[in-house]
């Protein structure tokens, strides 16, 4: 038991260095581009505000719960999503849609008797999801 302990906590070391050495280089890139003139602050703030949607959408109940889950079992159908989550079949329904339109996930039908639908990350689901993981950690603590 005290060796998974150690473990953790070694893990949850290397990740906040990491994640540190990231967020470091996301503020000398900005910095760099704003010294350098090759954006305005208004462009900046131009570019920040048209995010804002995305960050509404995954700011949403059930959104990243999803994404996270996707991410950690790679293809899931919706009724083990279901499962997983506890969330009634309309709600997440209506999360799969708005999710996919936003190009987060690919849904995949599977004709046949029983119709299966599974859905996966694309590229930009699976990339928020690891961008979202150091803004909740360092939010929460």
């Amino acid at each position: 038991m005290e060796s998974q302990l150690t473990l953790s906590n070694e893990l949850r070391k290397l990740v906040e260095a990491r994640m540190e050495r990231t967020l470091k280089g996301i503020e000398d890139t900005l910095r760099s581009i704003l010294e350098n003139e090759e954006m305005s602050l208004e462009d900046l703030k131009e570019d920040i505000k048209s995010l804002e949607e995305s960050f509404n959408l995954l700011s949403q109940k059930w959104n990243l719960e999803i994404l996270y889950t996707l991410f950690l079992k790679s293809t899931v159908s919706f009724s083990d999503l279901k499962k997983i989550l506890g969330v009634n079949s309309r709600t997440l329904s209506d999360k799969l849609k708005s999710l996919k339109r936003f190009g987060y996930i690919e849904r995949n039908v599977e004709t046949g008797p029983p119709l299966r639908v599974d859905y996966t990350l694309t590229l930009r689901g699976k990339n928020s999801v690891l961008l979202a993981l150091p803004l909740l950690y360092y939010s929460s603590s």
